[in-house]
């Protein structure tokens, strides 16, 4: 299976909690004014790997705690994501994504795209869009204040947003 991404970083500390290897796709529909990554935006843009390629970058590193998939904009690719996230946790590691939808739109159209593989091997989802107007520093993992630092498992449980501090 193949990603189109921006790019990878081996050992992040911003991504989410502990030392995360983050995965950045390439594309996204939301287009935010103010956007940390405007690159990843061109769905046609970045490069091609296959998800063996990056699923052995993971295990190069032995000090991860966990992967990100940020972007662009991972709901996008659900599907090849999905199918990362389970080799991911069988390594014994927790995912965290992103995304500029919000929880309550990602479960109500879950049936479609693959987005309910996704979020069912996510453990943080990180939702809603990035909105300049409210952008703030001091919150941890995220952009602006409209977005929410969920615990997917348990809020894919009972359909309703289970937010949990980082």
């Amino acid at each position: 299976m193949e990603l189109r991404i921006a790019g990878t970083v081996n050992d992040s500390i911003v991504d989410g909690p502990g030392i995360r290897f983050t995965v950045f796709v390439q594309g996204c529909p939301h287009n935010c004014k103010g956007c940390h990554n405007p690159q990843t935006h061109d769905f046609n843009g970045g490069t091609v790997i296959s998800t063996e390629a990056l699923l052995d970058k993971i295990k190069g590193n032995p000090l991860l705690d966990g992967v990100t998939f940020s972007g662009g904009e991972p709901f996008c690719q659900a599907e090849a994501l999905a199918y990362l996230g389970r080799e991911i946790k069988k390594l014994g590691l927790n995912v965290v994504t992103y995304t500029g939808y919000i929880f309550e739109k990602l479960y109500e159209e879950r049936e479609q795209n693959h987005w309910n593989e996704l979020l069912e091997v996510t453990d943080v989802l990180i939702d809603g869009p990035f909105i300049l107007e409210q952008k703030d520093w001091e919150i941890k993992f995220r952009g602006s204040s409209n977005q929410r630092y969920i615990d997917c498992q348990e809020s894919m449980k009972i359909g309703k947003v289970i937010e949990k501090e980082p």
